[in-house]
């Protein structure tokens, strides 16, 4: 990712909960803002290879299939990594979730870099991402917070 917008947050709950939360990617429309369906198409070993999302939020509305890498530990910590296989009008939507063990929980860093076949100034775009990114990190700790309770 050469252009990319990164943020952290501490969740109050072991890596295992929080992987298991990343890893339920049909799951997501009832916790992500604007995504209408996820269908995952292919699994490797049981963990999601390739997926196709779609996404309505507002400027944004595409649908597109993102493959997906697991480089996680027995522990459950690791990199969750993900590329943009095709889109209609999304150009790169390419991140990464890195989960590190800490006393009290687990920091989870949200890597992330998007791009639209329109034309979008750099500003607006890193805004845009931004956004995604921290409202991303809330609503991931809000569920695993609230399912762990």
């Amino acid at each position: 990712m050469a252009q990319h917008t990164e943020s952290a947050v501490v969740i109050e709950a072991p890596a295992e909960a929080v992987l298991d939360v990343i890893a339920d990617l049909e799951s997501y429309p009832t916790w992500v803002k604007g995504l209408q369906t996820v269908e995952v198409l292919t699994e490797d070993e049981g963990w999601a290879d390739e997926a196709r999302f779609l996404l309505d939020a507002g400027v944004i509305k595409d649908d597109y299939v993102l493959r997906y890498t697991w480089d996680v530990e027995e522990d459950s910590t690791g990199v969750v990594s993900w590329e943009l296989v095709r889109a209609q009008n999304l150009t790169a939507m390419d991140g990464s979730y890195t989960l590190v063990a800490e006393p009290g929980g687990t920091r989870v860093t949200y890597r992330l870099a998007v791009d639209l076949r329109m034309p979008l100034p750099g500003m607006l775009r890193r805004k845009a991402e931004r956004s995604i990114v921290e409202t991303a990190l809330t609503d991931l700790k809000a569920q695993v917070e609230g399912t762990t309770r």
